[in-house]
């Protein structure tokens, strides 16, 4: 049968990407599979010796070599640990498509992009996604296209906050992003471009798993592209982050463990004393290192040419010094990191995408980075252990027991501990007096909200002032501005005040950052107008009318958040918006919310003038308003999360 164009446009884009990627210097050859060539299950197989259906083929290939066990070999001895991390969001990361995995609607949802129409729809236990031509569906008198693909789905991403689903690429197992992701929480379908701080005039090539997401989202990769064969026959230990990411393969400890248990009891004790226990314990390893087990998924690293590791895989190992194979990028010590100058030669705005101006860390999932810029790290003991745990912690963020109290910094601080009032000059029992607020604001972003920045710091009106990076007090205290706080900080620290700009001597900082920033600061600035503890401390209501006027951003990911905010304003409580809707059904959605907020102030008193662009009788200052979007700082911006 003669391919559709739908059909033809869709193998192409595929095979645009695999000739790039296979176009590096890879290996040639796949590695031989192991003595038994059989499969394990249709979920991950070892290389297959044989042809067997397409769907096994198409889906990564259970590692063929003696040095992991997989996560399953942990069950029998470890049963807590294994359940506490069954549990976690680290385990469902990647996992293969079944009805207890997805929590997406495959109903028959109709879903448009790019001159396509994707249909989704299950068969029995299985995933599938029908992909017809609009052209030729348009053209047919039923309005199907008569000639659609077919495609089984195999694999999905996440499972915490939305999904990212893939297609089997029809090379090996390369695997295809999904134009469309599942918002969990939203329980709605969303185009994948539309999720993420990415230039809209930005044409975005189509993902593969096989090269990128697979480096911190599986364990024990191997990408292993076949450039001969044009193919990928990508490796894994286990999807997902499983046991051996943390305490190293497992294969000698498991078998270590079964030798010794034949032993009678008094040898065997004393062989278990005596050997080495084969496995890495992250929390007996020093600072440094136990913060490079974590570092090593959640860093921007560089990966060296020479180590070959989408042949091989990765070199390092926990307990190794990560700097030696895959070093964490740092903007702030470039002088100690020649093998970055050639890179920023050829990309020269490439540290745009993940950091602020003086080198930190502005992206969520690269928490390392912020931790190595810390003077608690730095100069003293703490790491990532000091207040996550995998096996004592809530799977939402994976913080261990009372560590979302000040507990957390008084392990070391513990001066402060009987008057805490003292160092805040907040109430004790408001967020102002909650060190995280000030010391770990939320000045990063990702997965379409605003995340605490991991670098320990305080707050400084000369920093943002320079890098546009928000401080923790206009992020509390929405409604003052920039010279404000200046004024505070300096009466509070007895240093000179520093000097701002006029904007931010009249105009609240929260609202230059909402309409006149970048798009990032833009985000931040909006998700902060729905965040419960700056509620309270700046009020509610004046926020509406300035995130109206987001609902109109030319970034989707701004407008979402925007419409997230604006929930919470009183009034709004029922508000509608699609964030993905046409500009004509945008624009109508947010002269209804200025009616809304024009209804609510009739009712309300409204709040003193000035800084939020409102004056004492509640109207706007539309020409200051105006003025702030006309010049925004519309330079293109991708924010890789």
């Amino acid at each position: 049968m003669t391919l559709h164009p739908s059909t033809i446009r869709w193998l192409i884009a595929i095979l645009v990407v695999s000739v790039i990627l296979l176009a590096i210097n890879l290996p040639t050859a796949p590695e031989k599979p192991s003595p038994s060539g059989a499969p394990e299950n249709q979920a991950l197989g070892q290389a297959p010796a044989k042809p067997q259906p397409p769907y096994e083929v198409n889906l990564p290939y259970r590692r063929a070599d003696d040095e992991y066990a997989g996560s399953a070999s942990c069950l029998e001895c470890h049963i807590d640990e294994h359940k506490s991390w069954y549990d976690s969001y680290h385990r469902s990361m990647t996992q293969i498509m079944t009805p207890d995995t997805v929590k997406a609607a495959f109903d028959g949802q109709e879903l448009t992009f790019g001159g396509e129409r994707f249909t989704m729809h299950k068969r029995g236990e299985e995933y599938w996604t029908t992909i017809e031509s609009l052209e030729a569906a348009k053209a047919a008198p039923d309005g199907r296209d008569p000639e659609p693909y077919h495609v089984r789905m195999g694999m999905v991403t996440g499972s915490h906050h939305m999904q990212v689903f893939w297609l089997p690429g029809m090379m090996g197992n390369l695997q295809i992003g999904f134009p469309f992701s599942w918002l969990v929480e939203d329980r709605r379908w969303a185009p994948r471009n539309s999720l993420f701080i990415r230039d809209p005039h930005t044409v975005i090539t189509q993902e593969n798993w096989n090269m990128n997401c697979i480096r911190c989202h599986t364990t024990g990769p191997k990408p292993k592209p076949n450039k001969a064969e044009q193919r990928f026959e990508t490796q894994i230990a286990d999807l997902g982050i499983s046991c051996e990411a943390c305490h190293g393969p497992g294969q000698n400890h498991v078998d270590r463990q079964l030798r010794l248990s034949k032993l009678p009891e008094a040898q065997r004790l004393q062989a278990l004393e005596a050997e080495p226990l084969s496995i890495v314990m992250p929390a007996d390893l020093d600072h440094t290192r136990s913060t490079q087990v974590c570092g090593s998924c959640h860093g921007m690293k560089w990966f060296d040419k020479s180590e070959d590791w989408t042949a091989h895989g990765f070199s390092y190992r926990p307990g190794d010094d990560l700097a030696k194979t895959t070093p964490i990028i740092q903007p702030t010590q470039l002088d100690k990191q020649p093998w970055l100058k050639p890179v920023l030669e050829k990309n020269p705005d490439i540290l745009d995408d993940f950091f602020w101006l003086d080198g930190h860390i502005r992206v969520t999932g690269r928490e390392y980075n912020g931790l190595l810029e810390s003077p608690c790290h730095k100069r003293g003991t703490m790491s990532c252990l000091s207040c996550h745990s995998m096996h004592k912690s809530d799977p939402n963020d994976q913080l261990a027991h009372g560590m979302r109290s000040n507990q957390a910094c008084l392990q070391c601080h513990k001066e402060m501990a009987n008057d805490i009032t003292a160092h805040t000059r907040h109430a004790a029992n408001s967020a102002g007096s909650n060190c995280y607020n000030c010391h770990m604001p939320h000045t990063s972003y990702g997965l379409l909200k605003a995340i605490r920045g991991h670098t320990i710091e305080s707050p400084d009106v000369a920093t943002t002032l320079e890098t546009g990076r928000p401080n923790a007090c206009n992020l509390c205290h929405l409604n003052k501005t920039l010279d404000w706080t200046a004024e505070h900080l300096a009466k509070r620290t007895g240093q000179p005040k520093a000097k701002v700009p006029p904007i931010h001597q009249t105009t609240a900082a929260s609202a230059v950052w909402l309409l006149n920033g970048d798009a990032g600061q833009r985000a931040l600035a909006a998700w902060h107008m729905g965040w419960e503890p700056a509620l309270l401390a700046s009020g509610s209501g004046w926020q509406s009318p300035l995130l109206a006027d987001t609902l109109t951003d030319p970034y989707s990911a701004v407008r979402y958040i925007a419409h997230k905010a604006l929930v919470k304003q009183p009034g709004f409580e029922a508000y509608k918006y699609d964030f993905v809707a046409d500009e004509a059904k945008r624009l109508a959605k947010q002269k209804e919310a200025m009616g809304i907020w024009l209804r609510e102030q009739r009712i309300k008193v409204p709040l003193p003038a000035g800084p939020v662009l409102l004056n004492a009788q509640g109207v706007r200052d539309v020409d200051r308003v105006q003025t702030l979007i006309r010049t925004r700082n519309n330079r293109p911006m991708r924010l890789r999360e």
